[in-house]
């Protein structure tokens, strides 16, 4: 049986959204999941306690709007099989940049780091590593690039100063991810929920599979980084 981890995040129920939408329900039935890495922002009570009758093994970080929780860490790392896993909410990053990202996940020694707050799903493979942003479980709307500051004490506790503006007009597209990790493998589903062109929403779901190389590239000369950099590239699919 498949060990299927659940990735997700910036859900914001209800200040930003009423709910995880029913057609992800029915698909995130109890006794499917066996670990859910939640990447915060959940903001209520109820919302965490839905996820634990998703996967009673509930992983979770403190996200920007997560301000009571100041017992959640800001980031935590799990492994399955050969891979290491981090996973953050990411406001203690200054960008999104793919060389900062990387600089996280060698900060935390992991093979693949997720990270959330965008409200966008994205993923890409970077030297050697793999990077995952599950997007917003809800499609609640993002604020702008000034609307929040976070200041972060000595303690790590972040404050929520401002809320200046947001924009609930732009289009968030709800998604979520499962992951299923064998051995130096790994695949990824991507589960988003689109309308088409009539306004009837549906389930769209990529797979994106990663395999980590046996040897790291630039190291062991030109044929050896070239075939690591072969073996550990990701390849996209629909289904």
């Amino acid at each position: 049986m498949a060990f299927l981890i659940l990735v997700i995040g910036d859900l914001h129920i209800p200040d930003r959204a009423l709910d995880i939408p029913a057609k992800f329900k029915k698909l995130l039935a109890p006794g499917k999941i066996s670990q859910t890495l939640c990447l915060g922002n959940l903001t209520d009570r109820s919302t965490y306690e839905y996820l634990r009758t998703i996967a009673p093994d509930l992983k979770i970080v403190r996200g920007r709007m997560d301000v009571e929780a100041t017992s959640l860490p800001l980031t935590s790392v799990v492994t399955h099989g050969n891979l290491r896993i981090g996973f953050l909410e990411g406001f203690t990053l200054v960008s999104n940049e793919p060389d900062l990202l990387l600089a996280e996940a060698n900060r935390l020694d992991v093979d693949v780091l997720c990270w959330g707050g965008t409200h966008k799903f994205e993923c890409f493979e970077y030297m050697d590593k793999f990077f995952v942003n599950p997007g917003s479980a809800t499609g609640a709307f993002t604020t702008t690039a000034a609307s929040w500051a976070v200041n972060l004490g000595s303690n790590g506790e972040g404050q929520k100063e401002q809320d200046k503006g947001f924009d609930e007009d732009e289009e968030v597209v709800p998604s979520f991810c499962l992951m299923d990790v064998q051995g130096i493998s790994l695949t990824l589903y991507v589960y988003q929920l689109r309308k088409d062109e009539k306004g009837v929403e549906n389930v769209a779901v990529e797979k994106v599979t990663y395999t980590k190389p046996v040897e790291p590239t630039g190291a062991g000369g030109a044929a050896a980084g070239a075939g690591a950099a072969a073996s550990g590239a990701a390849s996209v699919s629909s289904s």
